[in-house]
């Protein structure tokens, strides 16, 4: 079978990147593992995953111990998917894709997928894996009108159009579509993926076609819901982690031991990774999340009560955290925020304001701003100088990083600054030297923000003392996600403060979806995204020819069938960019907290970021271990 560049010589890759060969030890006794299941060769699949440690660069560990960790929200529970990161196929911290959950993938011509199981892989409860789990996700909940009245997510769809689903025996699925769809394989490496897969013989019990209607007429009843439908979703929760009976594929799976402050899970018997000592993955028995209060983390960190801990943790931390690590034990990793931009300010190039609207369009006034902005000062001032200035763009380490992306317009230089200022036509000035909009209102810029960042406060009143030697009076308006995403919307936003892209270390086969308007929550053009993703039935067509520039780059992405294509594509979006200051970053590359506590296994250095990396997911949590247990 023909295979694309991305899959080809799997077999081969898997070896060195994750895994050694499953023949090559004996399966051991897991400890802590509850009486009464089988034992362990029974437990895991004829051909597990099975890591070398030595070979990413990790020890083999030992079995046991109970891990803490704290978080701001009884919500934050589904960070235990994100961080376990047991995926049909995963990033490695190499970024390239491999098979993890699946044993193998074989691509064709980018539009034929076909997915081989690992035979005897078992859910959590101990029931098979098989390709009836991806057949009853298809055909009984994805096409289901009363469980998914949304439709086909985009991610299946090439033109609008859906896969044709294929069971081809009990381990093995196939998906063609008549063209490419590069959306497919890292949409399923996403740290919140589509579960393409359900436990059927769970969830069948609540489906109107497999259940006992007295029987889901009384579920209904105890849950308080209308009917079936809505008592299935709520029970179907792969991501959540709040139905503790439900089966799972991850490292670790909720018990019903916890409480609103207190979750915990317990290790999953049936996982399919094991070390190459023969011992089963992860090593950790329990994770146990308590509830605090989010601005009390960082003080709760100091005092010895995590024992990995990066969430609710920032730059400004890490002072704080340096001094506890002698009294309480622990250690202060810094790894590297993938974030495009840790702090940048977007325009909103479709506000409906003609006059503010014409000048957020305006590449010289977008120009003036950003070389209005001293970064050095910033990063010396918020960041110790350990940050680096920088446009809103990717990071050095990713393949598509060009110092041009990164530099242009990006040099504090605000007698270029007040010459694009002047060229625009703003000269007239108030007796204060505040310039004077055409209508002649004073030339100030409300920027709005979620109030849930001081780096970002702090580093717009830094931007507002430079701009104001430009004629531009900068004011902070706090206020919540949701209010400003609807002031978007609505086309009242004139500038936000936000983080940059999400995703700052891109390879060309993932989809550059934030650097176009594809969605009506970013906050650069939200009309605009809101009109690509209901295909015209809402939001507002583009009046921007760079915004349609590239949209019909972005479409092309998801046309193409070669790597070659699509880093072609990723660098003249990333040049449109680096040209036009859509977004103006500060600084990138900031340090990341994490602090580690008598664990191993937990790099010194790494990346930390939600799509790739989730958070530890992409470092491999299932490898941690205690270097000393109790």
């Amino acid at each position: 079978m023909k295979t694309s560049g991305l899959f080809k010589g799997v077999a081969a890759a898997i070896l060195i990147s994750w895994a050694g060969t499953a023949g090559a030890f004996t399966m051991t006794p897991t400890p802590g593992i509850a009486e009464g299941l089988p034992p362990t060769s029974e437990r895991a699949p004829v051909d597990p995953l099975v890591t070398n440690m030595t070979e990413i660069g990790r020890t083999t560990g030992k079995q046991g111990g109970e891990l803490r960790t704290l978080v701001g929200r009884t919500k934050d529970a589904r960070l235990i998917n994100v961080w376990g990161y047991a995926r049909l196929v995963g990033y490695t911290e190499d970024l390239e894709l491999r098979p993890d959950i699946l044993k193998d993938v074989q691509v064709e011509e980018g539009r034929i997928f076909t997915l081989t199981l690992r035979r005897g892989h078992k859910w959590s409860d101990g029931h098979p894996f098989t390709s009836e789990d991806f057949r009853f996700w298809f055909e009984d909940v994805l096409t289901n009108d009363a469980l998914n009245p949304w439709g086909m997510p985009s991610f299946l769809l090439v033109d609008g159009q859906p896969p044709r689903f294929e069971v081809i025996d009990e381990i093995t699925v196939r998906y063609t579509w008549d063209k490419p769809n590069p959306l497919f394989l890292p949409e399923l490496a996403k740290s919140r993926p589509p579960f393409i897969y359900r436990p059927a013989h769970y969830l069948k019990q609540f489906h109107e076609n497999y259940g006992d209607p007295q029987v889901i007429e009384d579920m209904t009843a105890t849950y308080k819901v209308r009917s079936w439908a809505p008592l299935f979703n709520k029970l179907d929760d792969m991501y959540n982690a709040r139905n503790s009976e439900l089966p799972s594929l991850q490292p670790w799976v909720l018990t019903e031991e916890g409480d609103d402050r207190r979750i915990v899970f317990t290790r999953n018997p049936y996982f399919h990774r094991f070390d190459s000592e023969g011992q089963q993955l992860p090593y950790i028995n329990r994770v146990v999340m308590t509830v605090a209060d989010g601005k009390l983390i960082p003080a709760k960190t100091q005092a010895g009560e995590s024992d990995l801990q990066a969430r609710n943790l920032s730059f400004s931390d890490i002072s704080v955290l340096k001094r506890g690590e002698a009294s309480e034990g622990y250690k202060t990793n810094l790894w590297l925020s993938t974030k495009g931009s840790q702090v940048a300010l977007l325009p909103n190039l479709a506000v409906k304001d003609p006059v503010w609207r014409k000048l957020n369009q305006d590449v010289r006034f977008r120009h003036a701003l950003s070389l209005g902005i001293d970064r050095n000062m910033i990063n010396k001032v918020l960041y110790f100088g350990l940050a680096h200035p920088s446009n809103d763009t990717v990071l050095e380490m990713s393949p598509l990083y060009k110092d041009d992306y990164a530099k242009d317009w990006a040099a504090f230089d605000p007698e270029k600054a007040n010459a694009l200022l002047d060229e625009i036509g703003l000269v007239e000035r108030r007796n204060d030297g505040t310039r004077l909009l055409p209508d002649g209102r004073p030339l100030e810029i409300i920027i709005e923000s979620s109030g849930e960042s001081r780096a970002q406060d702090d580093a717009i009143e830094l931007v507002a003392e430079t701009w104001k030697e430009l004629g531009i009076r900068a004011f902070l308006k706090p206020s919540q996600r949701d209010t400003i995403r609807n002031r978007a919307m609505s086309g009242d936003l004139v500038m936000a403060v936000w983080s940059g892209f999400e995703n700052g270390v891109p390879t060309a086969d993932m989809p550059p979806v934030d650097y176009a308007p594809t969605r009506g929550d970013f906050l650069s053009w939200a009309p605009w995204g809101d009109y690509y993703e209901t295909d015209g039935q809402s939001g507002e067509k583009p009046d921007w020819a760079p915004a349609n520039r590239l949209m019909e780059l972005y479409d092309a992405w998801l046309a193409s069938s070669t790597k070659e294509e699509r880093a072609q594509i990723w660098h003249e979006m990333l040049q449109i960019h680096a040209d036009e200051t859509i977004h103006i970053g500060l600084v990138n590359q900031v340090r990341q907290p994490v602090v580690v506590k008598g664990l191993s296994n937990v790099p010194e250095t790494g990346i930390y970021g939600w799509d790739p990396g989730s958070h530890f997911g992409i470092h491999r949590m299932d490898a941690f271990f205690f270097t000393e247990q109790d």
